[in-house]
């Protein structure tokens, strides 16, 4: 708890601010608002150009590639998934996870983005099939509204959880390992010995 207090402190102090408003509870969640507000910005900038990449690319594999609706979306969402991960890991995120594969990240990220698709696939269902909305307008705005809506909560959650999750450090600023993670940095051993 007073760790968290702490926080509140240097962001008030940050702020220029010497206590929290009289509206802020629980120490401060206009601060955290405010905290999130550049994390918010480079995903969302980071979304959008991999949104312009997956559609642009998609738009020419069907038009002058000639190639066919579902292999022209797989190979335009991997590609839209790689400028989204290069836009996180090389922007917003870039002082979280140091030490992680990237590797691992990517493919951690990758199998946050395909959990948005289904998001956005299930609420084509539910509102297609389910309810019975089987209007054109009424697909675009359960898949390409609702469903974006919700599918970039689960992405930006996460994102921010699985693929860059803060880690730990000391007062000097370097990473301190988990109980989990050997001294040294290795690996821990293999379940096969």
């Amino acid at each position: 708890m007073e760790e968290v207090e702490e926080r509140v402190l240097e962001v008030n102090e940050a702020m220029g601010r010497s206590e929290p408003r009289s509206g802020d509870r629980g120490g401060g969640v206009r601060a955290r608002v405010r905290a999130a507000g550049p994390e918010v910005a480079g995903f969302a900038l980071a979304g959008g150009c991999a949104y312009a990449a997956d559609l642009g690319l998609f738009i020419w594999l069907r038009g002058s590639a000639g190639m066919d609706p579902l292999g022209a979306k797989t190979l335009s969402f991997v590609a839209g998934c790689s400028v989204a991960y290069l836009g996180n890991a090389l922007g917003t995120y870039r002082r979280r996870a140091l030490g992680v594969s990237r590797l691992r990240q990517y493919a951690v990220f990758f199998a946050v983005n395909v959990a948005g698709a289904l998001v956005q696939l299930l609420c084509i269902g539910i509102s297609h099939y389910g309810i019975g909305l089987t209007s054109a307008r009424a697909d675009t705005i359960s898949g390409a509204g609702v469903g974006m809506v919700l599918a970039t909560v689960v992405r930006f959650w996460g994102t921010r959880t699985f693929v860059f999750r803060s880690r730990p450090v000391d007062e000097g600023g370097a990473v301190v390992a988990s109980a989990m993670e050997p001294a040294g940095g290795g690996r821990l051993g293999s379940w096969t010995g």
